[in-house]
Formats: C-alpha cells, sequence, structure tokens
C-alpha cells in the first residue's frame, strides 16, 4: 500500500507541475540503486517515490484523487466495491514489471547522469528492462596465432577461427611483436542476459622462428657467411634480407664477428612507423670439400706464418 504522494516527493498538496517534477528528480538522484547498492530500504523508497510521481504528473489521475476518487495506489475507488488495479496500475506498473518505466515531461538520462551514460537503463528503465536487470558485457574469446617474421614487416591479413566456430579475418599491422595482443571490439561472445554488449576477441600473437634472421627489438640480426679468399682479400657478396638478396663489400682481411650494418632493412617500430636496421655478422666458412691445393697450401701458410686466434675481448689494447 503506497502512501500519500504529496508526503512521498515532499511537496504540498497545491505545488505546481513543475514543483513536483523537481522533487522527484532529486528524490530520484538520491535514492536510484546505483548510488545505493543492497540498500533494501533505498529501494521500497525509490519504487514509493517513482509511483507518486506516476500518478501526480498526470491531471487527470491528480484530480481524481484530490477528489477521493483515486487511492495512492492509482486504483479508482467505487461506491461499494473496490478498486480494480493493483500497485501501479497505470504506467507505474513498468518498474519491475517489464514495461517501459518511463515518465512524460521528464528526461531519465538527464536525471542519472550522475551515475555515467546509460546508467538509468542499466539499472532496469530501459526497453525492456525491470529493476536489477542490469547489462552484462560479453565474454571476451582468446586466441592464439602463429605468424611470420614478413608478416611483421609488411603487414598481412591471416583468417582465424573462433572458439565459436566463427571465423574472422585479423589484420596484422607492420611492427606486430611476439606475445602481442590484438583485440578485436565487439567479436566476442553475445551479453548473456542481451541487454550489453558482445566481448571482444583477444588475439595473442605468436612469432615463429626465422630461419635466417633473429628479431632484437626493431633491429633484425643473422650470421652472413663469408669465404676465406673473401675474407682476406675483399670483395662483394650476397646478403639475404626480407625483400631479397643485396650485394654487401667485405673489407679486405675482414674476420669472423665482424659486423656490417645494412640500413633500414630491419623490422618496423609499431608507434612511429620507422624501419630498424639489419645487422650481418660476419662468419668466415670453408668449403663444403676441401681439395688437395687448399690442404697444402694450408700445411705451407702454417709452418711458414703460424698464428694463434685470440677472442677479440682478450686481446691486448
Amino acid at each position: 500500500m503506497a502512501g500519500d504522494p504529496y508526503s512521498e516527493l515532499g511537496v504540498a498538496r497545491n505545488a505546481s507541475a513543475d514543483d513536483i517534477q523537481k522533487a522527484f528528480r532529486k528524490l530520484a538522484k538520491e535514492l536510484h540503486p546505483d548510488r545505493n547498492p543492497n540498500n533494501k530500504a533505498a529501494e521500497d523508497r525509490f519504487k514509493r517515490v517513482s509511483a507518486a510521481f506516476d500518478l501526480l504528473k498526470d491531471p487527470e489521475k491528480r484530480k481524481k484523487y484530490d477528489a477521493g476518487q483515486m487511492d495512492a495506489d492509482g486504483r479508482e475507488t467505487y461506491r461499494g466495491g473496490f478498486g480494480g488495479g493493483g500497485f501501479g496500475g497505470g504506467a507505474s506498473q513498468g518498474y519491475g514489471g517489464g514495461a517501459r518505466g518511463s515518465f512524460d515531461g521528464v528526461d531519465l538520462d538527464d536525471i542519472f547522469d550522475i551515475f555515467g551514460s546509460g546508467a538509468g537503463r542499466r539499472a532496469g528503465f530501459g526497453p525492456g528492462g525491470g529493476f536489477g536487470a542490469q547489462a552484462q558485457k560479453g565474454s571476451d574469446l582468446r586466441i592464439k596465432l602463429d605468424i611470420d617474421l614478413m608478416d611483421t614487416i609488411a603487414g598481412n591479413t591471416r583468417r582465424v577461427q573462433l572458439t565459436d566456430g566463427r571465423t574472422l579475418d585479423v589484420t596484422i599491422p607492420k611492427g606486430a611483436k611476439d606475445g602481442q595482443t590484438l583485440r578485436l571490439k565487439g567479436q566476442g561472445a553475445a551479453s548473456p542476459n542481451g541487454r550489453g554488449p558482445h566481448g571482444d576477441a583477444l588475439v595473442e600473437l605468436s612469432l615463429k622462428p626465422h630461419g635466417v634472421f633473429r628479431v632484437e627489438g626493431n633491429d633484425l640480426h643473422m650470421d652472413l657467411y663469408v669465404s676465406i679468399p673473401d675474407a682476406v682479400l675483399g670483395g662483394k657478396v650476397q646478403a639475404p634480407t626480407p625483400e631479397g638478396p643485396v650485394n654487401v663489400t667485405i673489407a679486405k682481411g675482414s674476420n669472423s664477428g665482424g659486423i656490417l650494418r645494412l640500413k633500414g632493412r630491419g623490422g618496423y617500430d609499431a608507434k612511429t612507423g620507422a624501419r630498424g636496421d639489419l645487422f650481418a655478422h660476419l662468419v668466415l666458412a670453408l668449403p663444403d670439400v676441401v681439395d688437395g691445393d687448399f690442404v697444402a697450401y694450408a700445411e705451407d701458410w702454417r709452418k711458414q706464418a703460424p698464428y694463434t686466434p685470440t677472442h677479440p675481448a682478450m686481446k691486448k689494447k
């Protein structure tokens, strides 16, 4: 049984429609469940205030109530009989009852702006929502995607299958890194109660090892095998790069451990778009088959000009 609607709203019986609306707005902000979670008393008072406003905002209902032809629950009174409705037999039935709990002349989004965008609807004032039917976001779907080095350098689009069976095209940006997670908003599971947004699809990238190049930040490193004649005499050799082989110059007297820098041939920085470098580490290599002449030359060399290789860090300065 509702109390006197004027008392519920704290207004005089001769209050204007504007005064009634202002009183309701003030109380709605104070008593709204988003501001008073798990507060049954505030919830009950909020329902009574809503029902009181629903009655008094309607000039015809207010006139009947003032004349004793309608009770505080919105039921018309008859001689010798009971009213035909229940609590909130009019539009107030929408609060918690499945109908739209709207109030003519009052912008509910404006009333509940203190709770953030859409808070009033989250609490059940939206279409089809009852009290407590809060919006729930769908769960995120997580998958792993193996990518190649060239996917991170040139960019690529890869098709993946989600755990719910759907397929999506995932754009891999230049500069993508191993372990990076791409978030595809709204591509996750649907809201469990149909009131909230879909979750997201989270795609974790896993960079497969490359046979030639090693990734270090935005730079690439590789071993460049050089023949002994080219190392001793100097010359041009082919070096692999992500875009294909290029000619590089080997200085005369080069040795294993020397490093050539190929500027702008590395990976990308995803934030700036700048490209790193490719560092070629020289490795002296014998031929697959060592012929007799080479063996004889090596023997003579060892006799005539012996030397003991030393790690660069161990050499005296």
